[in-house]
């Protein structure tokens, strides 16, 4: 467009007819934000979800194992150790504690 009054005014339409896409963005961006919560929000892994946080990544299913084996996790069927929850997985790479957790939440949901 041209740096002129027309140019100016034709930018400024169009701004205008972009607002309302915008706000559609904007509340879309906002309501994904709210889904991904962080953290345990169903309390299922007790201590477990603030000993993630400590955890230094990355790290593995071992390397958990080994930290953390022991502590209790609710499960569908009760409670179980975090040891018995990943004994059906392969030593995977954790990058973050929401990676472990994220790993840990889907496997006690099966």
């Amino acid at each position: 467009m041209a740096d002129d009054k027309q140019g100016r005014d034709a930018k400024a339409d169009d701004e205008e007819r972009r607002q309302p896409e915008r706000k559609r963005e904007e509340v879309r961006d906002h309501a994904q934000e709210d889904q991904a919560m962080p953290g345990d929000p169903g309390g299922q892994l007790g201590d477990l979800d603030e000993a993630l946080e400590t955890q230094n990544y990355p790290t593995t299913t071992n390397k958990l194992v080994e930290a953390y084996g022991d502590y209790e996790i609710e499960t569908q069927g009760g409670t179980e150790s975090l040891e018995e929850v990943l004994a059906s997985t392969d030593d995977q790479t954790y990058v973050s504690a929401d990676d472990a957790r994220s790993r840990i939440l889907g496997l006690i949901h099966r």
